[in-house]
């Protein structure tokens, strides 16, 4: 495999992190592997809450070249000096985030396991779209993206895919010959040492 055919890692951060020290844990993290993007994933709808979350990270990211995506926040874009934003709302949002941004930031978003969604996002003007849980998960509805789904879209579809949710090294190395990224998040910030997991999940990439 090329390292052009070689997927690429997409760095979630966790849900909820202390603004203050986040930074001392996520520095190793983005040198242990390449990282091609890292998304803000805070659970907050406070304003102040998320900008204090951005900025530590964004140093961090900018630094080693990494663009910065926020979840769901559209507004905050451009006043938090972000490099677009990741939707959660599959095809629906998807217009509308083009229409505010412009062509230049990023503009993703999370499709489930449909991959009508995914193909509609894609005609909105979506960079990139998100499928899964990959793996088993006792979050949402139980549903698995349907390997399938990643089989057809590299075959046919241009649009780049990412794999997301309950990876594991196993689900790496079968997902590896058919998807884009691999979103990386819950899997490494539950490890006792972040960096090390990363490694290992990088390292079934092949």
């Amino acid at each position: 495999m090329t390292d052009q055919d070689r997927p690429q890692i997409y760095l979630l951060t966790p849900a909820h992190f202390d603004a203050e020290t986040f930074a001392e844990t996520l520095a190793p993290v983005l040198d242990a592997a390449a990282i091609a993007c890292l998304r803000l994933r805070f659970a907050s709808d406070d304003d102040s809450e998320v900008a204090r979350a951005a900025d530590a990270v964004r140093a961090l990211a900018h630094a080693r070249d990494i663009p910065l995506v926020i979840d769901r926040h559209l507004a905050l874009v451009e006043r938090l000096g972000l490099d677009g934003v990741h939707l959660t709302d599959g095809s629906k949002s998807v217009r509308k985030c083009r229409e505010a941004l412009g062509t230049d930031p990023i503009v993703g978003t999370w499709c489930g396991t449909s991959r009508h969604d995914g193909m509609t996002a894609g005609e909105a003007g979506a960079d990139y779209v998100s499928f899964g849980p990959v793996g088993d998960t006792a979050l949402g509805a139980g549903d698995k993206v349907d390997p399938e789904v990643f089989s057809w879209w590299s075959e046919v579809i241009e649009l780049p895919i990412v794999a997301e949710g309950a990876l594991t090294p196993d689900l790496v190395r079968a997902f590896t010959p058919i998807t884009d990224f691999f979103a990386f998040g819950d899997e490494i910030w539950r490890a006792e040492d972040p960096a090390a997991a990363l490694k290992d999940l990088d390292a079934a990439i092949g």
